[in-house]
This record gives C-alpha cells, sequence and structure tokens, in this order.
C-alpha cells in the first residue's frame, strides 16, 4: 500500500491531467499539497471469500450473473462454476486521470461479487496504452503513478483485493517481447491499416448488433 506522500503526488498528477502546463509546473513544485482524506461513507459490500465454499452453484451462478446486462451462453457459465476450481475473470483500465464511480464504486462491487463466487481477478493497467494515446503528456512515470492512485481509490472504496492481481501492460509485455513483439510485426505485415479498422468496425457492429 502506497504511503500518503505517494497518494498525494498521485492527486496532484491526476490534477494536473486538465491543467495548463504552467500550472502543471506549479503542482509539481508546491510544497502545499495535502495527503487525501477520505471520509465516511456507506461501505461497499465486501467478498465473502472464506464462505464462497459454502454458496451452491446457483448462488454462485447468479452472484456472477448479476454484473452484466447479458449473457451469451448461461449453461456454459454455470458449468464453467461446477467444474473449475478458481476460475479467473479479466478487467482492466487506462491510468489516464480521475477515476469516475463507474470505474471506481462500480467496479469494486462487481469485482468483489466475482471473487465471493470463488473466481480470481485480473485487472490490466494500460500504461503503456496511455502513453500511446499521449496520455500525462506522455509521460510513463506520471501515468504509472496515477496507476498505483488508482488502485488506492479501489481498495479505499471497498474493493477486497485478497483474490485479485494487478498486472501492468508494460511488464507483461517486457517480460514476454520474444513473443509479442514477433506477433505486432506478423500483423503489422499481413494487414494494411484501411484493412485493421474495416475488420475492426465490423466486429464492433455485430457486437452492438447482438
Amino acid at each position: 500500500m502506497a504511503d500518503e506522500s505517494t497518494v498525494a503526488e498521485a492527486a496532484a498528477v491526476a490534477s494536473a491531467a486538465v491543467m495548463t502546463t504552467e500550472q502543471i509546473e506549479a503542482v509539481e513544485t508546491s510544497s502545499e499539497i495535502q495527503s487525501l482524506t477520505i471520509d465516511s461513507r456507506d461501505p461497499v459490500p465486501e467478498s465473502s471469500n472464506s464462505n464462497a465454499t459454502e454458496l451452491s452453484l446457483e448462488e454462485k451462478f447468479k452472484l456472477v450473473r448479476s454484473i452484466g446486462e447479458e449473457c451469451i451462453q448461461e449453461d456454459e457459465l454455470r458449468n464453467l462454476l461446477e467444474k473449475k476450481k478458481d476460475p479467473i475473470c479479466y478487467d482492466g483500465f487506462e491510468p489516464s486521470g480521475r477515476m469516475h464511480i463507474a470505474q471506481g464504486v462500480v467496479k469494486a462491487i462487481n469485482v468483489n461479487k466475482l471473487t465471493a463466487a470463488g473466481c480470481k481477478v485480473k485487472i490490466w493497467i494500460a500504461d503503456w496504452f496511455a502513453q500511446l494515446n499521449n496520455k500525462m503528456g506522455g509521460d510513463l512515470k506520471k501515468i504509472q503513478i496515477i496507476g498505483r492512485y488508482l488502485i488506492e481509490i479501489l481498495e479505499a472504496v471497498g474493493m477486497n483485493l485478497d483474490r485479485v492481481e494487478f498486472l501492468w501492460s508494460s511488464e507483461e509485455i517486457n517480460s514476454r517481447a520474444h513473443e509479442y513483439w514477433p506477433l505486432v510485426m506478423d500483423i503489422a505485415r499481413r494487414n494494411k491499416l484501411p484493412r485493421i479498422v474495416r475488420l475492426t468496425y465490423a466486429n464492433w457492429a455485430w457486437i452492438k448488433g447482438k
């Protein structure tokens, strides 16, 4: 868990996302930045991992099913929960500034439901992709500070992190660079940008139509 000075620095960096260059410099050099405080509030329901094995299959299914508007194959989901120990669920976010309520509170509620049902959750922090999108001026160090700040917020609003793992895209890609970059090069070599854009749009339209 980050100390107060780290959280305060992250808060300042997040605020700087909507400031001018001069304002950013003023924030970075200010000695008056205060640490964040969290007001009392109704807690987000915590996951009951110790009771996960006591839940019936139907109870687990209802918990997991409740987080989504639509489920493509409910039978497959029920079968997964019945036969696979510790199913892995994935989520992620781009650390690009302040966290909105859906990204914070709603995500914490949904993750707690998943872990209460016996799942493990891996959350990708897309720091490299935030850099590609020129968030925080493309400064990877600031982007990663924001990432740590957002983790602190998720824990503060009640996310139970016992069965949650955070993965940084930069670290994971670098650790398997010998696999990742040849794949990127192969895709780039075999396809032109108009084709990729066309296929991406077609896939999006198909999903929207479902």
